[in-house]
């Protein structure tokens, strides 16, 4: 039984957490056991999710599994791009430093602020009437 070596990284953006194996090979990106192209039909996430390739200049040199889940597809490539900037940073030390000038290392924090009562929304409030 031979097993394959692989490095591994957990990304979050919002209610989205991506786990993602980095594997040697020839650029392959597999989400949800789907061609990343299948699975995000918006260029803007697939650039998104090859963003820490280009930063580190590993474009085709890496094959990627990516198991997601929770929040929309924006979310969801957000989580995807962190999670692979955080296993290239495992992957090689020296990605770290050229990752972290990107800001692809930061976990985003914000999330949805939750809605509060008397409002109508988390800040929108009933209209005020004087009379």
């Amino acid at each position: 039984m031979a097993t394959k070596t692989y490095n591994r990284g957990t990304g979050k953006r919002k209610c989205a957490i991506a786990q993602v194996k980095l594997f040697s090979g020839k650029g392959e990106i597999t989400v949800n056991d789907k061609p990343y192209q299948e699975v995000f039909s918006c260029l803007e996430h697939r650039r998104m999710i090859e963003l820490p390739f280009l930063a580190t200049d590993t474009v085709g040199k890496f094959n990627v599994e990516v198991k997601v889940k929770g929040g929309g597809t924006n979310g969801q490539a957000g989580a995807i791009r962190h999670g692979v900037a955080r296993a290239l940073a495992k992957a090689n030390e020296q990605f770290r430093p050229l990752l972290r000038q990107e800001g692809l290392l930061t976990r985003d924090a914000r999330v949805k602020e939750r809605k509060k009562y008397g409002l109508k929304r988390a800040r929108k409030a009933p209209q005020y009437t004087k009379r």
